[in-house]
């Protein structure tokens, strides 16, 4: 007995020492555990507590704006009233929006809308749910505000553009960012979700965006364990950065008198000032109001713009490409003095078609321009004088010196389009690679005359006469220079340019010039009276068939409205003390003469009458410092 009693008691205390290791074990985990929370982590956990105490308020930036080159403004900020709900304290989001349709328009599908926002944003975050609402509305909300539990209403910027259509396709506009990706950073998500946030989406406003939308600021708020915001603490505010205000080398009055002389027609011109490379105006037309998609146009306008065959919303300054047509005629010709295929004195006879082959190649003039030189080449735009001379000197050289004088490339202005226009100068090569063909003498007819596979946009037409008019290899912007720049000279020997601009003035100012008569038998520009040279062109849409023509279909008038030719003239004035250039492409206008001549010496005339390339564009800060220093008059007094 008593041996058992013996082996019980050292089974228990065999026990009691196991429980006691294994208690002991536990509390010294414990105890390490509770030395590492408490003195080894407790800097990290402080910083948690902290964060989820404090919490920050991001303030959107005002955008820099946007002003033309005499600081009037084209894109600017007005303040606007807008409403926002706060899901935390509206209770039943639907609820909630019931209640302020009774003093505000808000239909159904509106309130869907919003409730799908509303559902995947967190409570503690406002959404937006109008924005520049109009006065009488937004007193009428605040009347009601203690019936409404959860409406802010605010007071923000709205962007907006003064002078409506005159400047969209440069201007382009802004509209509130698509949803970011998952990889984008977290600052980047946040400052997308805030109501009221823009990003520019086409021309400056977004070619610009980096220098115009500013920095965002912050402010610290304290909150509770919901995250609503309990009390701000100024003392630790960010202040926002405002965006950079930019002023652009266009010229509001010579963009509103370009925009008048197309006349509605879809249409573009492009203006440059000679001496600097800036660019006047750049037009498309018909054009359209920027205002209504800052807030989201409705379906209905956006249809009736994207839909019509006038194509508003396409810059066709920029991005339609068009065979240059008979405006290449003095590249050309500089191209064959180059080359040595001819000279100044031959002549070449015309009879109003050449034969080649099997196929026979017309001249505009049907019955021929007899014997013509150079000279009357160019003025009275003989085509069979392009054929020949296109094919002594062949595609290569052509190319060569069509690239020169800025045609086939990408001019960067400082608006950078996704789908900018880089024409095309074909060639032996380009044809073999992209259409499985040999070149073809008929090829290079064709591209004599500017036909073919040839396109250019209006930029690079009226890069290609700022650099026949100066010899000197402009290069055209929309951002002002920070130096003025001295452009090279162009490697083209100087008799020879004097020789092709004495035949583009003939075109405008001497008998037999293709625009002599359509410009009032070479009027002169202003008063004096300056003289301009230029060129016009004809492309060529569609060709109309020997059955048409036994149906009666023989003129221009006779095709639907988009089968007709394209008219293009290019121009620069004053003839004698090159300022300014001036290209002008009018969609399915018919022949160049008829349709482009008058926009572009009308374009042309409104910049030698007020000449306002002689006032250098220069930087907003700059214009403000002088301001401040009482030594600049008005924007309008330098206009």
């Amino acid at each position: 007995m008593r041996r058992d009693k013996q082996e019980s008691q050292a089974q228990f205390n065999r026990r009691a020492i196991l429980l006691a290791g294994v208690g002991g074990a536990a509390f010294t985990a414990l105890g390490a555990r509770l030395y590492s929370l408490q003195i080894l982590e407790q800097e990290r956990f402080r910083l948690r507590a902290v964060a989820n105490q404090f919490n920050f308020r991001i303030d959107l930036a005002s955008r820099g704006n946007l002003f033309d080159r005499f600081g009037e403004g084209i894109a600017i900020n007005r303040d606007g009233y807008r409403l926002q709900i706060l899901p935390e304290q509206a209770g039943d989001p639907r609820t909630a929006l019931d209640r302020l349709a009774a003093y505000m328009p808000l239909s159904e599908a509106r309130i869907e809308r919003l409730l799908d926002k509303i559902r995947t944003t967190p409570r503690h975050r406002p959404v937006l749910i109008a924005e520049d609402v109009d006065w009488e509305t937004f007193s009428r909300v605040n009347l009601h505000l203690p019936e409404l539990p959860g409406i802010l209403p605010d007071l923000g910027e709205i962007r907006t553009y003064p002078h409506g259509p005159l400047a969209a396709h440069v201007t382009g506009y802004v509209q509130t960012p698509p949803p970011s990706n998952d990889d984008a950073p977290d600052e980047v998500r946040n400052l997308r979700r805030q109501p009221g946030y823009k990003i520019g989406r086409v021309g400056m406003e977004a070619a610009l965006e980096d220098r115009l939308q500013g920095t965002a600021g912050r402010t610290t708020v304290e909150v509770n364990s919901s995250n609503r915001i309990l009390r701000e603490l100024p003392e630790e505010a960010v202040p926002p950065i405002p965006g950079e205000d930019i002023r652009l080398t266009i010229d509001v009055r010579a963009q509103r008198a370009a925009l008048l002389a197309l006349d509605g027609q879809s249409a573009s011109a492009v203006t440059i000032d000679l001496a600097t490379g800036e660019i006047m105006s750049l037009v498309s037309s018909p054009s359209f109001d920027p205002n209504p998609f800052v807030l989201g146009i409705g379906q209905e306008a956006f249809n009736a713009l994207n839909t019509s065959q006038f194509r508003p919303m396409f810059n066709k300054a920029t991005t339609g490409i068009y065979a240059p047509a008979s405006t290449i005629k003095a590249v050309v010709a500089l191209a064959a003095l180059e080359d040595g295929v001819t000279d100044p004195g031959e002549r070449i006879l015309c009879t109003g078609s050449v034969e080649l082959g099997d196929r026979t190649f017309h001249c505009w003039e049907r019955r021929g321009h007899g014997a013509v030189n150079l000279h009357d080449a160019i003025k009275r735009s003989c085509d069979t004088y392009f054929y020949e001379v296109a094919r002594r000197i062949g595609i290569d050289k052509l190319g060569e010196v069509a690239r020169r004088y800025g045609l086939g490339e990408i001019h960067d202005i400082g608006m950078s389009l996704p789908d900018s226009a880089d024409g095309l100068i074909p060639s032996e090569r380009w044809k073999l690679t992209t259409r499985g063909e040999r070149w073809s003498t008929g090829d290079t007819f064709n591209a004599g005359i500017g036909q073919g596979f040839m396109l250019a946009s209006p930029l690079q037409l009226a890069v290609m006469t700022a650099r026949l008019a100066t010899g000197r290899a402009i290069e055209p912007t929309l951002i002002p220079r920070d130096e003025p720049i001295e452009f090279a000279p162009m490697s083209t020997n100087p008799a020879h340019m004097a020789l092709i601009n004495q035949a583009q003035r003939a075109v405008v100012h001497e008998l037999g010039g293709t625009a002599y008569w359509v410009l009032d038998a070479g009027r002169r520009l202003g008063d004096p009276g300056v003289e301009m040279a230029g060129k016009t062109g004809t492309s060529q849409v569609y060709s109309i068939s020997a059955e048409e023509r036994r149906q009666g279909v023989r003129e221009q008038a006779d095709l639907p409205w988009r089968l007709r030719n394209h008219g293009l003239f290019i121009g620069f004035a004053p003839y004698d003390n090159p300022r300014y250039a001036v290209a002008v492409v009018v969609e399915h206008g018919g022949g160049g003469s008829s349709s482009a001549a008058r926009p572009a010496r009308d374009i042309l005339e409104d910049l030698i009458r007020r000449d306002p390339g002689r006032h250098r564009v220069r930087p907003v800060a700059d214009r403000m410092e002088q301001a401040r220093n009482g030594s600049g008059g008005s924007g309008a007094a330098e206009g």
